[in-house]
């Protein structure tokens, strides 16, 4: 597998390592240590590396000119690792754990032999030591030290190295249990006294942030995401992000052909409809997920239309490269015919 650090000839024996991490054996990795994760975490974990794919940052990193694939895939938003070295998993919780989990892995990397024992071995071996130096159950550092090998995988050790290391949650959420967020996330909301007796005026909160009291909005029972999100004033959302016109959730066309409002769902996919078939089949157009699931954990918001409360976390980019992915691997097969 070739990357931009393939180049470098200082590259580490751990560099090395990782480089020879291909798209399916991190697939078959992931699948391993989900089984070690922490429920606070599962839904997380596979998120972030729906978020984040290896088959992107090699698609950019090998193509001739990387800003004119960016251009062609109607990139948009902030879709490199190297940049968000520690703000890209603040929506997993052992993001609390971050700057242990950094320091570490560096160390680690940094006396990595070049082993090529298996991957999945190699997390769960750093994680265990790190819960035990932190005291703190294992399974809930499991998926961010798995982040922090992809991250060097994607961003090089000297960048890794160069971030700061910080933890960006504020005390009074970082202190909020692992029992604690998976209890929100399964409460719905009371539609009043006679609830009961409530069809289609029912209500139910969205919460696009967990670790901000104030990322919430209420929307309609059986009412897209999307739709729900549009009604949200709280703030400037185009000065924070010029790809949110209305609302937090980024939105172009309201019919499944941008791909702009991609999500998450970190708890409460059940909740929402199933994927119907043009969702579905965009959705694997976008590149951003490939499954056949009727409730997956990546959905359109404009299409998922909700029955209870949820909690999603937004993507800081969107774009459109699932065609090529399977353009490269349709001409990668010819040639070896």
């Amino acid at each position: 597998m070739t990357t931009e650090l393939a180049t470098n000839s200082m590259q580490t024996p751990f560099e090395q390592f990782l480089e020879r991490q291909s798209e399916e054996a991190w697939a078959a990795t992931l699948t391993t240590l989900l089984r070690s994760i922490h429920e606070v975490d599962k839904n997380a974990t596979q998120i972030w590396f729906a978020f984040y794919p290896l088959s992107l940052f090699t698609a950019l990193q090998q193509a001739e000119d990387k800003d004119q694939l960016a251009k062609q895939l109607l990139m948009q938003g902030h879709y490199e690792l190297k940049d968000q070295i520690d703000s890209s998993h603040t929506f997993l919780y052992g993001h609390r754990y971050w700057p242990q989990v950094k320091k570490a892995v560096e160390a680690f990397a940094e006396g990595h032999d070049g082993d090529t024992g298996q991957l999945s071995d190699q997390v769960l071996e750093m994680a265990r030591q790190t819960a035990a130096r932190l005291k703190v159950d294992v399974s809930l550092l499991v998926g961010i030290t798995a982040v922090a090998f992809m991250t060097i995988q994607q961003a090089g050790l000297a960048a890794f190295k160069n971030a700061a290391g910080a933890m960006l949650l504020d005390k009074k959420h970082a202190n909020r249990s692992a029992d604690q967020i998976i209890s929100e996330r399964a409460k719905d909301d009371s539609q009043g006294l006679f609830g009961f007796l409530k069809t289609i005026d029912k209500k139910w909160t969205v919460t696009y942030d967990e670790n901000d009291a104030a990322a919430k909005y209420k929307m309609n029972h059986d009412q897209d995401m999307a739709w729900g999100a549009s009604d949200d004033r709280t703030r400037n959302w185009r000065e924070i992000d010029p790809r949110r016109p209305e609302g937090p959730i980024p939105v172009e066309c309201r019919s499944a052909s941008c791909g702009t409002c991609w999500v998450g769902v970190l708890g409460g996919a059940e909740k929402l409809s199933d994927v119907a078939v043009r969702e579905g089949k965009k959705i694997k157009e976008f590149g951003y997920i490939d499954t056949n699931e009727p409730k997956p954990l990546i959905r359109l918001a404009c299409q998922a239309k909700t029955y209870g409360a949820v909690s999603i976390v937004i993507p800081p980019w969107n774009g459109v490269f699932g065609k090529h992915l399977r353009s490269v691997k349709q001409t990668s097969e010819e040639g070896l015919e």
